[in-house]
């Protein structure tokens, strides 16, 4: 026959307070219903820092493949939280980007001997979408028989490509270099028109003032670089709007 145990009325009520205090504990150690646990920190990746090819260099360090192609090591240094890396490869005489996939701080790439390029990295994490871009670097690959190089193609510094301009007269300003230090002067491409015609010529400064600008109006320009030997180079076209 089974014992029948009667407990007093205190004692009931001990034993209803230790289950209560037993599933509250338990409760609370544990994600409350509809309630979102705290999102772990992602930490955005940084930016790489450029090694080789120098900036605005002769690069002769390349291994010569063919009279025509070379290989080049690119080499930079890693940027934090990061876990691959693109390396943004420009041709400069064509404008063509290509862009090639790195797990490591370093890549070689296949490129054409005489011929000016920019290269940049672009740092990425598996964890998040947010990427860093290093600065972007210029250079010539250097080629047989290359006694003197093309400056490199100038590069819009203000106004900024798509950038909206209040109107009246402004200040173009670009940025020019050259392997061989030897820039003479650019002749501007200015007006409403794409491509832009021949606005001022043999300018020695990096600044162009008194430009007009309208508002309603895009306009676009473009800067020939030249040197002492006759090279030229010729840089995008560029474009802002008045307002």
């Amino acid at each position: 026959m089974k014992q029948i145990i009667y407990l007093s009325h205190k004692q009931l009520k001990s034993t209803l307070l230790f289950f209560s205090l037993f599933a509250l504990f338990a409760c609370s150690n544990g994600d409350s219903p509809g309630e979102d646990p705290t999102p772990p920190v992602v930490n955005n990746p940084t930016a790489a820092t450029l090694v080789f090819p120098d900036a605005n260099s002769e690069c002769t360090e390349g291994t010569n493949i063919t009279p025509t192609e070379s290989t080049i090591n690119f080499q930079w240094n890693a940027g934090k939280h990061t876990d691959s890396y693109n390396l943004q490869l420009k041709d400069l005489n064509t404008g063509s980007t290509t862009s090639y996939s790195a797990i490591e701080n370093s890549l070689s790439v296949k490129l054409k001997r005489g011929n000016p390029y920019s290269w940049s990295i672009v740092s990425r994490s598996n964890k998040t979408s947010t990427t860093a871009i290093s600065a972007t670097w210029k250079f010539f690959n250097a080629g047989d028989g290359v006694s003197s190089y093309a400056p490199f193609p100038a590069e819009a510094v203000s106004p900024v490509l798509g950038a909206s301009v209040p109107n009246g007269n402004i200040t173009l300003q670009w940025s020019a270099s050259d392997v061989d230090n030897d820039i003479e002067s650019h002749d501007i491409y200015f007006g409403e028109t794409n491509p832009p015609a021949e606005y001022k010529t043999e300018i020695t400064q990096t600044t162009l003032n008194n430009v007009t600008v309208e508002a309603g109006k895009t306009y676009y320009w473009s800067i020939k670089t030249k040197d002492t030997q006759g090279n030229i180079s010729n840089s995008d076209i560029f474009s802002f709007i008045g307002i």
